[in-house]
């Protein structure tokens, strides 16, 4: 290795490493945002504490990954041990920054491109200084995908807060810098090919697609007004008082199986004391035994536990009867997005067929202005993003009666959209089956049975990265399965 390349390896090397630092510091908000939120407890305020002995933490418990270290992995004012968690999240979160800054911009002639080149997308080739606010989105959506598969993993809902964060990036930034990028330079230097930014677009002529994506981010919008003002009624609404009915039920007759085996244990010692007939300890026995077959809450003699919070949803009786609610939500969506297709098409035409690539052109030259191409693509990532898993939420309810999916998965993937186009939450909620299936199974033949049922969302989360590191490869191999030409790196 001459000097040249040397330099600019370590070069690229620190700027890595800035890179994980920043990303280290998000992990450390990361794991503040997945202790508080569910506990309902402000993020900002109060300043970190140790949670044994309630002491302040000073600035030096609180470096990230190197704190933990440092400190042993116990609290320096009480001894109490800090889990392991905390360093681990940092980590995750700054090699994900680090791994996506190097896929992006490393430089070819080193060594360390070579790590990385095959995760590349097309349109980093523009450069960091061209394409930084992209980047940033995509940070964004890395970070949050870690802190909702926390949260997911521990109570099996994900809190809107932590998908409005990279929707409300992706809905700004993209649109905001294309038309920075256009007023400048008019185009982004590099993106693959038929694409003209980091996401899919319609093209210049796609007006239908336009009408498609902010009509229906109308819709939506449209449709919450309906919600908020009871024109049309939320799905699951009386699901709280249900539980908490249920759970009501499930404790009294566990209270009185409890009674019954309480007074089954004194016949038992007092009858044959007493000199009891053996016919009357029998019928005590029979009644106790009646008592608790009625109960169903004992098995083998010991008092079976009810039911989790996370596995109350099963039991919901009116699931199919809820997705009449959601259908019509989504149709107000469906209907915005139709009727706005239709209307651009007449605005942008009149139109004829192009003869060399068989498509419907507007004979005038009205173009899509490229603002326009972006705005409307994240609009349709996030539409799409988020209807494919809601269409498969509410068929599986349909067929199953009970819910399928939580809403929270939809508005997950929908948020994936808004960053990174509809293509890749697609892809990766059907990789996410794959990685479902192979969940289940680790938990299934280490433990011989299947202990508990697993949220979807970690999986949906895993998936997601794995298609955006991944997707040159799997683009690849697409085109290798259907016969194309490929050009393995």
């Amino acid at each position: 290795m001459d000097s040249l390349t040397l330099q600019l390896t370590a070069f690229d090397a620190v700027r890595m490493l800035w890179a994980m630092a920043f990303g280290a510091c998000v992990g450390s908000l990361i794991n503040v945002l997945a202790y508080r939120i569910p506990r309902g407890l402000d993020f900002v305020t109060p300043q970190s504490r140790c949670p044994s002995c309630s002491t302040k933490l000073t600035w030096r418990e609180n470096i990230p990954i190197f704190g933990w270290l440092l400190l042993g992995g116990r609290c320096r004012f009480c001894r109490s041990p800090i889990s392991a968690e905390y360093p681990i999240v940092e980590t995750i979160v700054a090699v994900l920054w680090g791994a996506a800054y190097m896929a992006c911009y490393s430089d070819p002639s080193t060594p360390l491109h070579g790590l990385f080149s095959w995760a590349e997308p097309e349109w980093a080739r523009s450069g960091f200084v061209q394409t930084w606010p992209i980047f940033l989105v995509i940070v964004t959506l890395l970070s949050s995908l870690v802190a909702m598969t926390l949260v997911d993993a521990r109570t099996f809902t994900i809190p809107p807060v932590l998908t409005n964060v990279p929707t409300v990036v992706a809905l700004l930034v993209h649109p905001i810098y294309a038309v920075i990028v256009q007023m400048k330079d008019g185009r982004l230097i590099a993106t693959a090919p038929g694409y003209s930014w980091s996401i899919w677009t319609p093209d210049k002529f796609g007006w239908w697609w336009v009408g498609a994506g902010v009509g229906g981010a109308v819709g939506f919008v449209v449709a919450n007004l309906l919600l908020r003002f009871g024109v049309l009624k939320r799905s699951f609404e009386d699901y709280a008082a249900w539980e908490a009915k249920t759970l009501a039920e499930i404790e009294a007759k566990q209270g009185a199986a409890g009674a019954a085996g309480a007074g089954e244990a004194a016949t038992a010692r007092v009858g044959p004391a007493a000199g009891l007939s053996d016919q009357a300890d029998a019928q005590g026995a029979d009644a106790a035994s009646v008592a608790a077959s009625a109960s169903d809450d004992r098995v083998n003699g010991e008092q079976a536990a009810a039911p989790t919070e996370q596995e109350m949803w099963v039991q919901y009786p009116h699931a199919r009867r809820e997705m009449a609610r959601e259908l019509l939500f989504v149709g107000v969506i469906a209907a915005f997005a139709v009727g706005a297709a239709y209307l651009a098409l007449r605005l942008a035409g009149p139109w004829a067929m192009n003869v060399n690539t068989l498509r419907l052109e507007p004979t005038s030259d009205v173009v899509v202005p490229l603002w326009l191409q972006v705005t409307s693509g994240a609009f349709l990532g996030y539409l799409i993003g988020g209807g494919v898993v809601w269409a498969i939420r509410i068929l599986g309810t349909l067929a199953f009666g009970k819910e399928a999916l939580g809403l929270g998965d939809v508005h997950m993937m929908a948020a994936v959209g808004a960053c990174l186009g509809w293509i890749d939450p697609t892809l990766a909620f059907f990789g996410a089956a794959f990685l479902g299936m192979a969940g289940w199974a680790i938990q299934y033949f280490s433990s011989g049975e299947n202990k508990r049922m697993l949220p979807y969302g970690p999986f949906l989360a895993m998936a997601t990265i794995v298609v955006w590191f991944g997707k040159p490869v799997i683009e690849r191999a697409a085109g290798w399965a259907l016969g194309g030409p490929v050009n393995w790196p």
